[in-house]
């Protein structure tokens, strides 16, 4: 297995550990060097009253995606410490895809930015919002994920 390939499957464990993630069916495609995509299938539960996907939706994924970013730096020791979001348009489309990269890393905190966008039937994206975090490197280490890869 390719270095890589290790650190996406890492990656996927610590997604996998978090019961939230599970229950949206979100999942890691990519994952270091400094970036991470994360992407849910959309389905009617995750849309609001228009039929678009929810904001929360979208909050949820640039959330974990800035964070799982960071996190492709410095490690698994990290939390948000805050993030803003700007929806740009409705949300239509097949699958959400959270694009995220930090900006600079820094000992304590990383600051990172997130493109949310919506893929369509054809795979075509459009970009829907965008995010930009703080994400603070915890001085406690969290314990090593565990469970099937």
């Amino acid at each position: 297995m390719t270095a890589d390939a290790q650190q996406l499957a890492f990656g996927r464990k610590v997604l996998e550990a978090q019961p939230f993630s599970v229950l949206l069916g979100a999942r890691l495609t990519a994952f270091g060097d400094g970036a991470a995509v994360l992407e849910l299938d959309v389905r009617d539960e995750l849309r609001q009253h228009n039929g678009f996907v929810h904001g929360g939706v979208l909050s949820y994924a640039a959330d974990n995606a800035l964070t799982f970013a960071a996190g492709a730096v410095v490690g698994s020791a990290v939390l948000t410490a805050g993030y803003t979001i700007d929806y740009l348009r409705p949300a239509v489309g097949e699958v959400l895809r959270a694009r995220a990269q930090v900006v600079r890393p820094g000992r304590s905190r990383i600051v990172c930015r997130c493109d949310l966008l919506m893929v369509d039937a054809e795979g075509a994206e459009t970009l829907c919002a965008v995010a930009q975090g703080t994400i603070a490197v915890s001085a406690e280490r969290p314990p090593e994920p565990t469970g099937a890869g």
